[in-house]
């Protein structure tokens, strides 16, 4: 049995769980609002304030959607009642990120700035010049959108330059070393 897939959904209050023909799952909360089509093959019910995923069979298959399935709405969740976000950090002499407007202008040591645009329901906050916060809804958007700035300059292992995440540890080497 699915161990995770088993764990009934707490629905906090103030939020609003729809569950259409079809799987399509709606969530509404203070931050906005969530819609998902799910695998059709599970059965979802709201169960006086708690939602339990459900599957028909023992399957290989059926066993991997259960737990996704409740995931995915446990994220929805989560999402629009505390929202989720990512911390991205610039090191390197002279890169700097500013922004204007929806507009992120990265200088990385390329010989033009790096512009983006934050896509919908995304947001980007700047702490100082080398601190990117990226903060959302959807999980998925938020992660998707970290990776893409950070992939502009990835980390190098030799001095640590480029766009990492707050939490990640970059493993350094040894740079060459002069004759005797």
């Amino acid at each position: 049995m699915s161990r995770i897939g088993r764990l009934p959904i707490a629905v906090p209050a103030g939020v609003t769980v729809e569950i259409a023909a079809n799987n399509v799952v709606t969530v509404k909360g203070p931050k906005g609002t969530l819609t998902r089509e799910l695998a059709p093959e599970m059965e979802i019910k709201n169960e006086n304030g708690t939602i339990v995923v459900t599957r028909p069979n023992d399957l290989k298959r059926m066993k991997s959607l259960h737990g996704l399935t409740r995931t995915l709405i446990n994220n929805m969740v989560i999402g629009v009642t505390e929202g989720y976000q990512k911390v991205l950090e610039i090191n390197g002499v002279g890169y700097r990120a500013a922004k204007s407007g929806k507009k992120l202008t990265l200088n990385l040591g390329y010989s033009h700035p790096v512009e983006m645009e934050d896509p919908e329901g995304i947001e980007t906050v700047l702490e100082g010049q080398n601190k990117i916060t990226v903060k959302g809804i959807d999980k998925e958007k938020v992660g998707q959108y970290a990776a893409e700035i950070r992939e502009k300059r990835r980390p190098e292992p030799y001095k640590g330059k480029g766009i990492k995440y707050a939490d990640e540890v970059i493993r350094r080497k040894v740079g060459k070393t002069g004759k005797k």
